[in-house]
């Protein structure tokens, strides 16, 4: 048996409709495990939660051993990056269509949760990205990503072209729309649609996807997540990096998004019996044929 927990916030999608009986539902059955159970500031707004029960996410850091994350994987994302630097495990339940990360179904979160929060889980950690942007030897702009870093053309601009360095090495000159640096949990995301592999969560390394390359020798590359990657903007007009769903826009030629791996993991617990291959067959379909 793993840790029991005292204190755990609710964070919910709270921009979709209906979502509030299924959240005040949760935190009832928390409660009635002996639970304390407060709210995210943002979700306990959106639901009028009292002011007492509503919590930031440095808050919920310094004083929650558990996060329940109610919603898709882009509301897990969100809050992932808050809670990481503070090591607050997180639960998913998928409230979206997909959820490659939050995998307990909100009609089942009862008997999924239950042992969850008795202390009788699997844990696992995923890494993360970190860097910026750099200008003249400036870093103009900072991110955070659990999922990927994205350096792609201007929305009314024609494609860009980027040099791409490991380390001290030249990797390539690319010209595409873009260029993607998915983590083993992003490589299921945006990486996956523009043609790229899926990385077990336990490898050490990233993927590096071309967007719709003008060369269709520029194929989608595995890199160890040892050492920085470095993407300059050789041509092209108002490129723009993103950091998960962190922008900055109108990169100039010359500028640098340089990435690396996170000194911080996200800490995602599941049900026992959870198993990452289980999902990929359930979400992407796998299973078919199989008796």
């Amino acid at each position: 048996m793993s840790k029991r927990f005292q204190h755990v916030a609710i964070v919910g999608k709270f921009q979709a409709r209906g979502i509030a009986p299924l959240l005040n539902e949760l935190a009832a059955f928390m409660g009635a495990q002996g639970l304390d159970v407060s709210f995210e500031r943002d979700t306990a707004l959106s639901i009028g939660a009292h002011d007492d029960e509503a919590l930031t996410p440095e808050q919920i850091g310094q004083r929650c051993d558990l996060a329940v994350v109610v919603g898709g994987d882009g509301t897990m994302l969100g809050i992932a990056r808050e809670l990481a630097r503070y090591k607050v495990p997180l639960v998913g339940i998928n409230q979206g269509r997909l959820g490659f990360i939050t995998d307990i179904p909100q009609d089942r979160f009862r008997e999924a949760l239950l042992p969850v929060l008795q202390g009788d889980y699997e844990e696992e950690h995923r890494s993360m990205l970190e860097g910026g942007v750099w200008r003249d030897g400036q870093r103009i702009f900072e991110g955070l990503s659990l999922n990927d870093v994205v350096v792609s053309r201007g929305a009314t601009a024609s494609m860009v072209e980027l040099r791409a360095h490991i380390g001290d090495e030249l990797i390539a000159n690319i010209r595409a729309d873009g260029l993607i640096i998915a983590s083993p949990t992003g490589s299921t995301a945006y990486a996956l649609s523009a043609g790229g592999p899926i990385l077990h969560p336990r490898i050490a390394g990233w993927v590096l996807v071309p967007i719709a390359s003008h060369t269709l020798s520029n194929r989608p590359i595995v890199l160890p997540d040892a050492d920085e990657v470095r993407i300059e903007i050789v041509a092209g007009r108002d490129a723009s990096a993103n950091f998960d769903m962190q922008s900055l826009a109108s990169l100039l030629h010359g500028d640098q998004v340089r990435v690396k791996r996170s000194q911080h993991s996200v800490r995602f617990l599941h049900p026992r019996g959870w198993s990452y291959y289980a999902t990929l067959r359930r979400k992407l379909r796998w299973y078919d044929g199989v008796a």
